[in-house]
């Protein structure tokens, strides 16, 4: 049987290189707001699109550049997101008090994940953050 224009099965995964402004981070969560749809997932939606955020917004605050490359991997129930910067200043969760307004997203991103981490590059120029989010749990 013949597919039809547009119902050829969806590639397993996005790649993009950008320099991420505030400005970005809205068409970003669109583009993985449609992978997660067009995989049959947009459940998943809501907790991607805030993970995402808060990931590529330390590379706003921590890159000096701004430049990153970002990876959506479909995975057996579920995505794997990883976004790669040219610093290598891992991040470090810490504790935010009442009245701070930063020190919030790596303990977001912990709560609204499966998993996560951060690695090192294999040549020290840089690191990739990255986390996974699983459909249905």
């Amino acid at each position: 049987m013949n597919k039809a224009f547009g119902d050829e099965d969806p590639p397993c995964q996005y790649r993009m290189t950008l320099a991420v402004t505030p400005h970005a981070l809205r068409h970003i969560r669109r583009i993985v707001r449609t992978h997660l749809r067009r995989w049959g997932m947009p459940e998943l939606s809501d907790a991607a699109e805030l993970a995402v955020t808060e990931v590529l917004a330390n590379v706003i605050r921590h890159a000096a550049d701004g430049l990153c490359a970002l990876r959506v991997l479909r995975q057996d129930g579920g995505i794997r997101v990883e976004v790669s910067d040219g610093s290598p200043a891992l991040p470090v969760p810490r504790r935010a008090g009442e009245l701070d307004e930063d020190g919030r997203g790596l303990a977001l991103l912990g709560a609204i994940t499966h998993a996560w981490a951060a690695e090192p590059a294999a040549d020290g120029t840089g690191k990739t953050v990255w986390f996974e989010l699983k459909a249905g749990g």
